[in-house]
């Protein structure tokens, strides 16, 4: 007979456990928020912890409370010191007259929503809830890839990210040292595009998590040659003469030298030709007379050409250094004629 009472003990501790839950059940009704009696229980406001983090819920009780429960929902994590839950994150920190506290390790999303304290007092159930919110850091999930594409074209760049909050995405444009903002988007469009907007976008997510987390895509941008420096170039019989001719375009450019109408040899009739990213030099080890004249510098990719003039002349002879500066002194001095030419009218 001795076990009666104990059987009647049980029977009473499930009846209280299946009642709390049945409460908490009927009243969790749209987004869940703190209720159950002003005074008595209290549990904390909402809590917030990062992913990967450990959530603290706490609920202050007194000597009035004869059984005390956490419940997730309607499922029971702990009722007084007995664990229900068989989730090993889930553990008891205190069990005393004044706090009732449990503790979730390792926090996922999936932990976020309602957390009931139920403690029965004066045979009368009352609930404390509390909504744990979780925050995860920013994270990139999908970025475009590197691109190569030809001047004029429409680029279209993409930068998804995830995060709760919901991170904000910016797009960056890095060009040497220094950058600028382009977008504050995830979408990147550039119409049109120049030479100018080639190199790297930097596409930052960010919240008030973590840092942001960053990601970089290299905008290739194709354009024919422009030869934009060559150099008149004077040498005396049997001395060394060197001529330039500096072409900028992506892909490199091919470089190749022609006087006359007949293209130069490397390592032919003492002359050597060495390309160098987007440079080009015609060297004359021993300069003679028929190597003094006009050359020409022909710059290609499979974009275009380009061709500039370059002269190698020899003592006594006036010849600027730079032959588009030759080309503007000759325009004057052709203009000059001109005007000089109608003052006599």
């Amino acid at each position: 007979m001795r076990g009666v009472p104990a059987a009647a003990h049980l029977y009473r501790h499930l009846c209280w456990i299946l009642g709390a839950a049945l409460t908490v059940l009927l009243s969790i009704t749209g987004v869940p928020v703190r209720s159950g009696d002003a005074g008595f229980p209290k549990a904390m406001d909402n809590v917030t912890v990062r992913q990967g983090d450990s959530a603290i819920l706490r609920c202050t009780v007194d000597n009035r409370v004869t059984r005390v429960a956490w419940l997730n929902r309607s499922t029971i994590l702990y009722t007084g010191n007995e664990k229900w839950s068989i989730d090993p994150r889930v553990v008891l920190l205190a069990n005393t007259k004044s706090q009732y506290s449990i503790e979730i390790q390792n926090v996922d999303i999936y932990d976020e929503g309602p957390y009931t304290c139920s403690v029965q007092t004066d045979n009368h159930p009352k609930t404390s809830r509390v909504h744990l919110i979780v925050q995860v850091a920013p994270q990139i999930q999908n970025i475009s890839s590197d691109v190569t594409v030809n001047e004029g074209s429409t680029v279209a760049l993409r930068c998804l990210a995830t995060g709760r909050p919901e991170p904000a995405v910016t797009w960056r444009h890095f060009t040497g040292k220094s950058h600028r903002f382009v977008s504050d988007d995830e979408y990147l469009e550039i119409t049109g595009i120049t030479r100018d907007q080639s190199g790297q976008y930097e596409c930052s997510a960010a919240n008030e998590v973590s840092a942001p987390d960053i990601r970089r895509v290299k905008v290739t941008v194709n354009y024919p040659p422009y030869i934009s420096d060559t150099r008149n170039t004077g040498a005396s019989l049997g001395q060394k003469g060197i001529l330039r001719c500096s072409a900028s375009a992506v892909p490199l450019a091919e470089f190749q030298w022609y006087k006359e109408d007949t293209r130069l040899a490397n390592g032919l009739d003492g002359v050597r030709i060495e390309n160098k990213d987007h440079v080009s030099i015609l060297t004359f080890f021993n300069v003679s007379e028929k190597d003094y004249g006009n050359y020409t510098c022909v710059a290609s990719n499979k974009l275009g050409n380009s061709n500039a003039s370059v002269i190698l002349y020899g003592p006594g002879a006036i010849h600027n250094r730079s032959s588009s500066a030759s080309a503007a002194i000759a325009a004057t001095c052709l203009w000059c004629s001109i005007l000089y030419s109608l003052t006599k009218f």
